[in-house]
């Protein structure tokens, strides 16, 4: 069998090269093994015998929610909740290289964390960069004890990729922020304590917007869950109607979003290691078929290594921004190649089940269910593909915007 890799999968590992095709190396230390192993027993020794069929109803349902509380808190205790922060801040001071492991084995696991993994890989560091003193003492320990919840106010209706178009409107009226306008696509909204809120203080296209945090259970906000096919609970529509918020719950300057969400995306997207699922999947998958003798056939296995290159083309692309970040450098737009080639991996993957196990929908496995479910969101949940690409062309490749 020919193994080879796609021509993506090529296009986004020469991106990480270090200028004269030498790759990285990524060799684990034996400090960062220690450390998987150590989380591997823990799941193994904490999650219920049932846990694969309980987690595959998705991370925003409310029986995975409330769990999820429960299991963070354990995590907390055995200081794996937040070991990458700093230890004044509750952490461990470990690097960025042990947040990813942290990150891939909760993944693999099928994320029992549920909605907490956004505290601790973007809003708790935004907070922590960013946030008043008095922000921080109200909403860190929370995130480091494993109880809080937040959903991230971002996409509205005709402006999900394209933030800057966002309408929903904060005016000032003395000491309070008064705040109208709708989002959509909110994942946890309808579990949520706290609101990260992106909102219009003026008309300026981006030095206009300006978060806010706001509880969600203020006057005048309104939750409504939609339909999904990836899960239970997960995304929903929020109103805002007349919401009165202080002026201290704004996060930085008036106009000063734009640069604390460029600081946040990319936490947060190289802070999910979807393709670690993806990959854990496909190793099911190819394990069932091989038991059950339907592994033999040379196009089953090209499809299979099509898939295993994709996720290994996400995973060091990946990795090479974690390595900048240990590096203390500055993180740009690559991060947009990594996020695009785990878009590619995780269809792969999600297509190479429906085609040699179409049973796994049906519950017959639920762990393949699980990252069907997120699979097949690829491309749309966490930046557009299509954003991704273009903001690849412009500002990693250098290519023009218009024909010359």
């Amino acid at each position: 069998m020919a193994l080879y890799l796609p021509a993506v999968a090529v296009m986004v590992l020469q991106l990480f090269d270090h200028g004269n095709g030498d790759f990285m190396d990524f060799t684990w230390t034996e400090q960062e093994q220690a450390f998987r192993k150590r989380l591997q027993e823990f799941l193994a020794a904490t999650l219920p015998d049932d846990w694969e069929r309980f987690s595959q109803h998705g991370p925003a349902s409310p029986d995975l929610t409330k769990y999820a509380e429960g299991f963070c808190g354990k995590l907390a205790a055995e200081n794996l909740l937040t070991p990458h922060w700093a230890r004044e801040i509750g952490g461990e001071g470990l690097d960025p290289w042990h947040q990813s492991i942290l990150a891939e084995e909760m993944w693999i696991a099928g994320e029992p964390r549920g909605g907490q993994y956004m505290n601790v890989n973007w809003i708790g560091p935004t907070l922590i960069k960013y946030g008043s003193q008095a922000q921080q003492d109200q909403y860190l320990p929370a995130i480091t004890e494993g109880y809080a919840l937040w959903c991230q106010g971002f996409s509205e209706p005709g402006s999900g990729s394209d933030l800057a178009s966002l309408r929903t409107r904060a005016e000032l009226d003395g000491d309070e922020y008064v705040v109208n306008g709708q989002k959509i696509w909110t994942s946890y909204a309808g579990l949520a304590q706290t609101c990260f809120l992106l909102c219009r203080t003026s008309d300026d296209r981006k030095r206009g917007i300006t978060i806010l945090l706001i509880p969600m259970d203020t006057d005048g906000i309104t939750v409504r869950q939609i339909p999904s096919i990836i899960g239970e609970g997960d995304i929903h529509e929020v109103f805002f109607d007349n919401v009165r918020v202080s002026t201290s719950a704004r996060l930085g300057e008036e106009g000063q979003a734009w640069e604390i969400i460029g600081f946040s995306l990319t936490n947060e997207r190289l802070g999910i290691p979807r393709y670690s699922l993806a990959r854990s999947a496909l190793d099911r998958a190819v394990s069932i078929l091989k038991e059950r003798g339907d592994f033999d056939s040379e196009a089953t296995k090209i499809e299979a290594a099509h898939a295993a290159a994709l996720c290994e083309a996400s995973r060091m692309a990946s990795y090479a921004i974690v390595s900048r970040r240990a590096k203390g450098e500055k993180i740009g737009a690559e991060a947009s190649s990594a996020r695009f080639a785990t878009i590619m991996a995780e269809r792969r993957v999600a297509e190479f089940v429906v085609e040699y196990l179409p049973e796994a929908l049906a519950d017959a496995h639920p762990y393949l269910k699980m990252h069907h479910q997120r699979g097949i969101v690829a491309g749309i949940a966490a930046g557009a593909a299509e954003i991704q690409l273009n903001i690849i062309a412009s500002d990693v490749l250098g290519l023009p915007r218009e024909p010359r």
